[in-house]
């Protein structure tokens, strides 16, 4: 009888044990290298539907590549790659140096492109949130390409990391990265709240300031402006799906602060 109830403790402590580890792992902050030197950074903006470099076309999506001296990431992939491969030939980027490519969630203005993407480099490691649907999934191997499915915080390349799967709706996942001049974001429709985003970030990475805040910030209401100063963002990059009236109060508030973006638009970090 003893021996049956230490069996049955055991079992319980392991499975309390188990639980608790799990729920640990997806919310503890992500381990940041201890490496006083962080890279340089540039980002490209190569599909928007705001325009920076009139050589380029414009159509309602996101993509914006990633450089820094290791890696070249494309986050998102607009909504045509046509467009995309276009843009990218323009501006002197071979779709073979992409590295990796990380898609914020399931609408068409941002994964749309990536088919026809990888059909012309599929030498790359496709993230992905874990909700996206099995035709996604069999469209990547099918294309020759490798997928990670994403729900947690993590580490996607040195310096660089998915905050993880936020719901919106639909799920979404931004990016950050630990510059030499502080944490930058990056979101693609910020369908969960760029607010909630931003404080994700800074919560994963335990930093008190954001050096730059990057991509569509979904139509926030205009209350975000003075959010943004409380979380003390030094410099902002709306576009997309941000809308006008706010990327005109941010433009207001930030002034020479304020990062017109749009397609075409290079931003060097170093």
């Amino acid at each position: 009888m003893k021996l049956k109830i230490f069996i049955l403790i055991g079992i319980f402590t392991g499975a309390i044990s188990l639980f608790s580890w799990q729920t640990r792992k997806e919310t503890i902050p992500i381990s940041v290298e201890n490496i006083a030197e962080k890279p340089e950074v540039k980002l490209i903006s190569v599909f928007d539907n705001y325009q920076v470099d009139r050589r380029l076309k414009t159509a309602w999506g996101l993509a914006t590549i990633i450089e820094t001296p290791n890696d070249s990431i494309l986050f998102d992939t607009g909504g045509n790659s046509e467009i995309l491969l276009f843009n990218m030939e323009k501006l002197g980027i071979k779709p073979s140096s992409i590295k990796k490519v990380v898609i914020s969630h399931i609408h068409g203005d941002h994964l749309g492109g990536l088919k026809g993407f990888l059909e012309r480099n599929s030498n790359v490691t496709v993230f992905i949130p874990n909700s996206f649907p099995q035709s996604v999934k069999e469209m990547i191997t099918g294309k020759g390409a490798k997928f990670v499915e994403i729900s947690g915080a993590r580490k996607i390349s040195d310096f660089v990391y998915t905050v993880g799967v936020l719901y919106g709706p639909p799920e979404e996942q931004s990016l950050v990265i630990d510059s030499r001049k502080g944490l930058v974001v990056i979101t693609g429709c910020a369908h969960p709240g760029i607010v909630n985003i931003v404080r994700k970030a800074k919560e994963l990475l335990n930093r008190d300031e954001v050096f730059l805040v990057l991509g569509g910030f979904h139509r926030p209401p205009l209350s975000c402006v003075k959010k943004f100063r409380e979380l003390r963002v030094e410099k902002v990059a709306p576009s997309h799906c941000s809308g006008d009236s706010v990327r005109e109060a941010f433009k207001k508030e930030y002034s020479e602060d304020f990062i017109e973006y749009g397609v075409g638009k290079i931003i060097e970090i170093k």
